[in-house]
């Protein structure tokens, strides 16, 4: 379990489909093998360590669910290891676990911050909450608005340099993860979903 605060943006050592290397430094102080370190916002399992970089494995889910096929030398990603118990949560409960890829529809400076509207699939989408979490390359965020097919999040100075936000742009894509209240919730009323829509209930207002 991760709570969306990103220890660092490590880089990109090797990446063959399969077996990923990054070079990292402050998540490496007490990393160990078998330990769980989320990667641009997924959850994997370090396989082995040395004293610049760590190595962990992916699986076909893995490349199904998120943007890792881009993935190259070079390529900086956001780091954070699992919480230990009795941690301070900043962000929200972040698995790690992603549920799809978006993209940058666009940036717009706003004062001293930064909105950023996501395009995202329909089953990201309906998850989706004005005021509610959502982790964007395994950052914890606020959501600032919605439509049918986006979302839209504004960013602090501090998060658009400390995290691989301020190489984003356009047409850029990124690993999403709903909250997983909203998840367990809507598994819960899909069997009454079809009766509930027909008695005029809003289930998934646009």
């Amino acid at each position: 379990m991760f709570s969306g605060i990103i220890e660092e943006v490590g880089t990109v050592q090797s990446f063959d489909g399969a077996t990923l290397v990054v070079v990292a430094d402050r998540v490496l102080d007490d990393l160990k093998v078998s330990e769980s370190i989320m990667v641009a916002g997924a959850c994997l399992t370090v396989v082995n360590t040395s004293v610049t970089t760590f190595t962990v494995e992916t699986v076909p889910e893995t490349l199904d669910r998120t943007n890792f096929g881009d993935l190259k030398p070079g390529t900086h990603v956001n780091l954070e290891r699992a919480l230990r118990y009795g941690d301070r949560v900043g962000g929200h409960m972040v698995q790690g676990h992603v549920d799809g890829v978006g993209t940058v529809r666009s940036i717009v400076v706003d004062g001293n911050s930064r909105v950023i509207v996501f395009t995202a699939p329909e089953n990201i989408i309906e998850n989706v909450v004005e005021k509610g979490f959502i982790a964007v390359d395994g950052t914890s965020l606020t959501i600032v608005g919605r439509n049918a097919d986006s979302f839209s999040v504004a960013i602090i100075p501090f998060t658009f340099d400390k995290t691989t936000f301020g190489e984003r742009s356009e047409g850029s894509s990124v690993n999403l993860e709903t909250d997983v209240t909203a998840k367990y919730v809507a598994n819960l009323i899909s069997p009454y979903r079809a009766e509930l829509e027909k008695d005029g209930a809003r289930i998934n207002p646009k």
